[in-house]
């Protein structure tokens, strides 16, 4: 099966049936349950699609997706970039985790990647990014969207949104400097280890 074909197969499979509204939330809502993990080599325009087959992704593929869904519905979709700092990431549950923290103070100025769609001739911030499972633990998710308003972003921007076209989706890498590797790593364990409580 190529790319297409399993893009094609899931686009199907989330919007079959439904209206045009029905489907856009459908589809957020699929996209914004796989379970949130950092996997470094996902954040890339020619291999988030890996996220299907692995079942976790970050913001960075998880938006990919969902602009290609969106475009599919026919929806204009630009690529919203925000600087922010993990040290300043404050959800409730995250000081439970010490070395989580921690690591998270070292952690130079990061990127979020969401998407911004044009609906009723306005673009709306669309943000998938935390799986329902993290809320209970206080982690800011976007339980509800009615296919319409903006969605709240889950970091606190330290800088100006940047908007890039889905032709420029190869201009976003992901660091994987050693520093960077132990923080995902940390943060990918104490999220799975939130999502058995």
């Amino acid at each position: 099966m190529t790319v297409a074909d399993i893009l094609d197969e899931k686009f199907r499979e989330w919007t079959q049936g439904k209206n045009a509204i029905e489907a856009r939330v459908n589809i957020y809502q699929k996209i914004r349950d796989i379970p949130y993990a950092i996997i470094p080599r996902l954040n890339h325009a020619e291999r988030y699609i890996e996220i299907l087959s692995l079942g976790k992704g970050s913001c960075t593929p998880k938006h990919f997706l969902l602009g290609n869904m969106f475009q599919r519905l026919g929806m204009l979709v630009l690529f919203a970039v925000y600087p922010y700092k993990w040290g300043e990431w404050d959800p409730a549950g995250i000081q439970h985790f010490s070395r989580l923290w921690q690591l998270a103070q070292e952690q130079p100025m990061s990127y979020h990647l969401a998407c911004k769609v044009e609906i009723s001739s306005k673009l709306v911030l669309v943000d998938a990014t935390l799986d329902s499972r993290l809320k209970r633990f206080g982690f800011p998710v976007n339980d509800d969207w009615d296919g319409f308003s903006d969605t709240e972003l889950p970091v606190n921007p330290c800088g100006e949104e940047q908007l890039y076209h889905p032709t420029e989706a190869h201009l976003m890498q992901a660091r994987d400097d050693e520093k960077s590797l132990a923080f995902y790593s940390e943060l990918n364990r104490c999220f799975e280890e939130v999502r058995q409580l």
